[in-house]
């Protein structure tokens, strides 16, 4: 009896210490749990960039609004303060020894740059960047090509004060102004006050004159507000390929503006052979090589191009792009958009005449003949670019009609032809056949239908490896259905900036990168599609917003279906297997659109996604791994629910960090996935074979991967295997799930 009255004494100290251990944890997990978590700022996901911006009751929904001019505090837009900086502009006092002005270097005849390759300052050097236009600069938000500027008014007064520019200093040129009897007398009707000429006030008044320098009437403008004729044939073609998935132009330079406030690295090569750092100079997590996207307005007047002015003619712009960039250097640390495509001579002629197209000229000022210093002023020039510009097509207006059609495409006829003839409201209808060729809609209100044959066979579109585009729609309100698209190497179809999109009863094979691919639109359906072979995704729709993807399979592709950088999106009764990822939900980096919030998946069957990945180098879906059922990528606020995953050898589904794939320094977006739940999905024999890239950081496959990014995921899947082990679901408590992803957050900290 004493030897077992001792061995429970020693069995209840052990039990205590236990106890006393469980208390200490569970006391310090509370702690961990109460403590602050990292979330990111929740904000308004319909002012992130997704979604369209044509304009409003237009005939052709490649109208697209122009953005808000964002103005300082500062800043003063009165008519006076426009004609002070006009003479200011034009006048050489500003300079240090009286000879340059600004408009020597952004002269309005030479579309406010200079025509060199590189501009010369006060000292008679030249300097190191090309002078850049100033047409539209008002939407600029990051001034200089390399950004170092947030305002017209600080981008005003930087070449005044800079020594090998302008060369003058702050106090010494207002008191020059100051001795100028005009210049005292506007000063103060500007600005007031007793001593109105400062070097604050110049820079204001020099930003007001800069302000009015917009351009918006140009042939393209003319051309999809509706005149049909309002641009060449060749610049209809280049127009076309501009925004294709060939040549993504209108990527980062997006209408209207012709631009995206981004900087992008190309690769042009340097003069000297050193590196220009560009941005980088500026932002520390920049990509070294990296320049302001500058707009396309009036680029046909401001030859030479690139930061450098490395290239000539627009001609050598369009092949070095054409040519991968700095890819055919041997230069492997550029933007994701700068791979290369093969084009025609035709091709590249076209493109060129589209740019031209962007020239208007309308609003130029006039060059004053005196300026208040009674210094010379520089003298109007001659542009040999204004000679090439195409001029409008002679084309007698055309009668519209006024009421909708139905007009025919017979079997044997171009679809183009008669589409040609539409006008908005109108349906042209398919008859069966096999037409080798692309298509291209423009107009309002269009409804592009295939009529089958007594076989239930739809009219077939093959491009036989030809064209980029089977179809590609720039017009609001545009249905298409009940035809079959194959053989494209960039889309089977592409709606850009497009407002109510309906995709319907489509097959689509082996379209290259994209079988649809609704970009920039809101209001999009897409149902009943067949889809397989392209080495993107089968269905895609990004930087969009309110999507329904339903009652589609998508199979051999890279991806099934993925909703990009987008608000508001539903995707349900589909079917993808047999591709590298079924489902892809993700918020990409370097986009318009910064936001991937809103979204629903639900009664999907997503099983066996496990075919290698085939998509080409360089691109984000080159760094899909394969046998992912489902994969959130930076997504917020997405339920995923009732769906049947299966046989995914990786992970049925996987949630992690934008970050996982991208460099975080060149990540501007929030990259947390955050607020999202997952419940009631049927999971099973996922995880059995994971992929190659999984087993470099150490994870195992199974039904759930999640990389423990925020505490505000729900994972409601009862008896799933996971990674980790332990996952947090809604009967957890706050701070036990905060507890939880202090703990995750520190292990993975300390591993990745």
């Amino acid at each position: 009896f004493a030897v077992k009255g001792e061995q429970m004494r020693t069995l209840r100290r052990i039990f205590l210490a236990l106890l006393i251990l469980l208390l200490i944890l569970v006391a310090g997990f509370a702690i961990l749990g109460f403590l602050p978590a990292a979330e990111d700022p929740i904000t308004d996901p319909r002012a992130g960039g997704a979604g369209a911006n044509s304009v409003q009751d237009s005939w052709s929904g490649l109208q697209r609004e122009f953005p808000a001019v964002e103005t300082p505090s500062e800043a003063i837009n009165s008519p006076e303060a426009v004609e002070l900086g006009k003479l200011l502009f034009f006048d050489p006092v500003l300079s240090k020894d009286n000879t340059i002005s600004c408009a020597n270097c952004h002269h309005p005849d030479l579309g406010f740059a200079d025509g060199k390759t590189h501009p010369v300052g006060v000292l008679g050097q030249e300097l190191p960047r090309h002078t850049p236009g100033l047409w539209n600069v008002a939407y600029v938000t990051s001034l200089f090509w390399d950004g170092r500027a947030a305002t017209l008014e600080e981008q005003a007064g930087t070449p005044l004060l800079h020594p090998a520019e302008m060369g003058s200093d702050r106090d010494a040129l207002a008191r020059k102004l100051r001795n100028i009897p005009e210049y005292a007398e506007r000063f103060k009707t500007v600005f007031g006050g007793d001593a109105p000429i400062t070097f604050e006030n110049l820079s204001r008044a020099l930003a007001a004159f800069q302000r009015t320098l917009i351009s918006n009437n140009s042939a393209y403008d003319r051309f999809v507000a509706g005149d049909k004729s309002a641009m060449s044939e060749a610049q209809k073609r280049g127009f076309d390929l501009f925004r294709s998935a060939a040549t993504r132009c209108f990527e980062c330079h997006t209408a209207p503006t012709f631009s995206n406030n981004t900087f992008r690295a190309i690769g042009v090569p340097e003069e000297e052979g050193v590196q220009d750092p560009g941005r980088r100079s500026v932002a520390a997590d920049a990509q070294i090589g990296s320049f302001r996207v500058p707009s396309l307005r009036n680029v046909a007047l401001t030859a030479p191009y690139m930061h450098n002015g490395k290239f000539a003619t627009l001609a050598e712009v369009v092949d070095f792009y054409s040519k991968g960039g700095g890819r055919q250097f041997g230069m492997t640390d550029l933007d994701g958009f700068i791979q290369g495509v093969d084009l025609s001579e035709q091709e590249k002629d076209d493109l060129v005449a589209f740019l031209f197209a962007l020239t208007d000229e309308s609003s130029k000022p006039e060059i004053p003949a005196t300026v208040p210093s009674g210094l010379p002023v520089v003298r109007a020039l001659d542009n040999p670019a204004r000679q090439t510009v195409t001029a409008v097509n002679p084309l007698p207006p055309e009668a519209r009609p006024t009421a909708p059609r139905t007009l025919t495409v017979k079997s044997g006829e171009n679809i183009q032809a008669v589409v040609d003839q539409a006008y908005p409201g109108d349906t042209i209808e398919i008859e069966y056949g096999v037409y080798h060729q692309k298509v291209v809609v423009n107009a309002n209100q269009i409804t592009l239908r295939g009529i089958a044959d007594a076989n239930g066979n739809y009219p077939v579109l093959d491009g036989e490896n030809k064209f980029a585009d089977g179809v590609l729609a720039g017009g609001n309100d545009f249905l298409i259905e009940k035809l079959e698209i194959r053989n494209y190497t960039g889309n089977g179809v592409l709606a850009e900036g497009v407002r109510n999109v309906i995709m319907r009863d489509l097959r689509v094979y082996d379209t290259g990168v994209y079988g649809l691919y609704p970009v920039h639109s809101s209001g999009v359906l897409i149902e009943r599609i067949d889809v397989s072979g392209v080495n993107d995704a089968g269905i895609y729709a990004g930087q969009s917003e309110d999507i329904i993807v339903r009652d589609s399979v998508a199979y051999s592709n890279v991806i099934g279906i993925e909703i990009e950088n987008s608000v508001n999106w539903e995707v349900y009764n589909t079917h993808t297997y047999g591709n590298s990822s079924g489902l892809f939900f993700d918020l990409l980096p370097q986009l318009t659109s910064k936001v991937a919030v809103g979204g629903k998946a639900y009664n999907n069957l997503v099983e066996n996604n496990n075919h290698s990945n085939f998509a080409k180098p360089d691109t984000a879906a080159a760094l899909m791994p394969a046998g992912t059922g489902i994969l959130l990528l930076g997504v917020d606020e997405m339920e995923i629910y009732s769906n049947t995953i299966r046989g995914n050898n990786s992970a049925g589904i996987a949630v992690f960090r934008t970050t996982i794939a991208f460099d975080k320094d060149r990540v501007d977006v929030d990259d947390r996935p955050e607020r999202n739940w997952f419940h009631d999905n049927v999971l099973a024999e996922n995880g059995l074979q994971p992929d190659p890239f999984l087993a470099k950081l150490g994870v195992p496959g199974a039904d759930i991967l999640w990389d423990g990014s925020s505490w505000t995921n729900r994972f409601d899947q009862p008896g799933a295997s996971s990674f980790p082990p332990m996952l947090p679901s809604s009967g957890w408590p706050e701070f036990a799930r905060k507890g939880y992803w202090q703990i995750l957050e520190y292990v993975t900290s300390k591993l990745m």
